[in-house]
């Protein structure tokens, strides 16, 4: 059987050409190059072959699955440590959660949580601590906010004892009325 070649013109695709991207600004010489703004969505990972020795900080939330021994300070966003992380570290954020190790203290403006696959070898410092079934834990809990609280003008809650002393009780009424 023979090939017979086709004369007929085929058709070729014509590029069609790309939009010009946005200038970039230029770094000066020797500088690293600036990173693009992350989205307020985003956030950044430690993956798990990643060793990190010495303070974080930063201005985003973060997953830790890898190791990081030093101090995290996130104050203002959500830290979480994921099942494959192992921190030898006191942690500050808005929200932690832990789902692998901790060894030391940590402290949530709003909210820590140890998962069940969780351990924390430290103390637990936030207004709300969720400890799930299953989870280790090994320190001790505050749950007392340090500051603004209970403001000077008394605005805050009060204690359930507080301002008690001149009202009377009522199960004591009820046994002296008889």
């Amino acid at each position: 059987m023979a090939w017979k070649r086709d004369d007929s013109p085929s058709p070729t695709p014509h590029p069609v050409p790309e939009p010009p991207s946005p200038p970039r600004p230029v770094a000066a010489p020797g500088a690293p190059a600036p990173e693009p703004p992350r989205r307020s969505g985003d956030r950044a990972t430690i993956g798990p072959s990643i060793f990190i020795k010495g303070d974080l900080a930063g201005e985003e939330d973060l997953v830790i699955e890898g190791r990081v021994e030093g101090k995290v300070d996130l104050k203002q966003h959500n830290v979480t440590i994921g099942k494959n992380g192992r921190v030898k570290a006191d942690v500050f954020g808005r929200v932690v959660t832990v789902e692998g190790e901790v060894d030391g203290n940590v402290f949530a403006q709003e909210q820590a949580v140890l998962r069940q696959s969780g351990a924390v070898r430290g103390n637990i410092t936030s207004p709300r601590v969720t400890l799930e079934d299953g989870s280790r834990f090994k320190g001790s809990i505050d749950m007392e906010p340090k500051d603004g609280y209970r403001s000077a003008s008394g605005s805050g809650p009060k204690p359930a004892n507080e301002g008690s002393a001149n009202r009377p009780n009522p199960a004591n009424a009820a046994a002296s009325a008889g």
